[in-house]
């Protein structure tokens, strides 16, 4: 199967393109291989070429969201015109060449402010509270009404065992005990670290099963950073007295943007499909046997 692929160098797609290299063959569009999705023009001459692929698997994403706050509702700048233009032009020729478009989205299409024990399912409306979410919310407004057949794969704190081009939060970690220079870790937010693995080979279900809807790709324990912290001491034998608590709270004050506290994403819909997200304890197990 020939699956046409955005972001294929990045902390995830790159890592999903070595995991499924022996399933599937892949054509990297990215500035790389000289495809700017936002150029539309560009992109149709690139897509014409490759009316084979049954798959469009699209990553590429703005995902520097302190950067994108300072770009707020500025629809020239590159959040915007990375998230949404360019989805916006990737759905279109889906549409046009009858290919399946898997759209990668985030947890932060959601405000935080879920008091549901289970987390956001699939069927919760999403609410955005800064611009990088709500670049990525209308991404996947672009693709629902693009005419394309679809899948939405929401993603959430991804991480894996190497990739120098770019420190995920539980590396941030790892390192932060290595150089001593881990800083307060917050206890009054919940996230859902996902282990990169786990979204690969989750994405070779969605894949094979073409099947349109929204997905979480999300591993299968939410916690506090705190909390994050500790366990990933217990697994690499850090010392976890140096663990020292922080703020969610206190610390948007200090930076001015909003912040979700409780980004609990429920996988029970993708664990219906046979697939499995690993809980943070194994995923870290699994990382951690990776690294030696």
């Amino acid at each position: 199967m020939l699956i046409i692929g955005t972001g294929l160098s990045g902390l995830v797609g790159s890592r999903v393109r070595e995991l499924l290299a022996d399933k599937f063959d892949f054509v990297d569009f990215s500035l790389d291989t000289g495809i700017d999705i936002t150029n539309q023009a560009v992109l149709k001459d690139a897509f014409s070429k490759h009316q084979k692929a049954d798959v469009v698997l699209h990553l590429t994403a703005f995902t520097d969201v302190d950067k994108a706050w300072k770009q707020r509702g500025d629809k020239e700048g590159l959040c915007y015109q990375v998230n949404v233009i360019g989805t916006r032009n990737i759905a279109q020729l889906c549409a046009q060449y009858k290919q399946y478009l898997i759209h990668i989205s985030t947890d932060f299409v959601f405000d935080g402010r879920n008091s549901s024990s289970g987390g956001y399912t699939e069927e919760d409306v999403p609410y955005p509270i800064e611009w990088y979410g709500e670049t990525k919310y209308l991404a996947e407004k672009e693709v629902e009404k693009s005419g394309a057949k679809y899948c939405i794969a929401r993603i959430a704190f991804p991480f894996r065992a190497k990739f120098d081009n770019k420190l995920d939060l539980v590396r941030k970690i790892i390192k932060g005990f290595q150089e001593n220079s881990l800083a307060p870790m917050f206890v009054d937010q919940i996230v859902t670290p996902t282990f990169v693995d786990d979204i690969a080979f989750a994405l070779t279900s969605l894949i094979n099963r073409t099947g349109q809807g929204i997905y979480h790709l999300v591993g299968s324990t939410a916690l506090s950073p705190y909390e994050l912290a500790i366990q990933i001491a217990e697994v690499f034998g850090f010392d976890k007295g140096r663990v020292k608590k922080g703020t969610l709270e206190e610390y948007a004050k200090k930076t001015g943007r909003p912040r979700q506290k409780n980004l609990f994403l429920s996988n029970k819909k993708i664990l219906q499909l046979g697939v499995e997200m690993k809980t943070l304890k194994e995923a870290l197990e699994t990382m951690r046997s990776q690294l030696h």
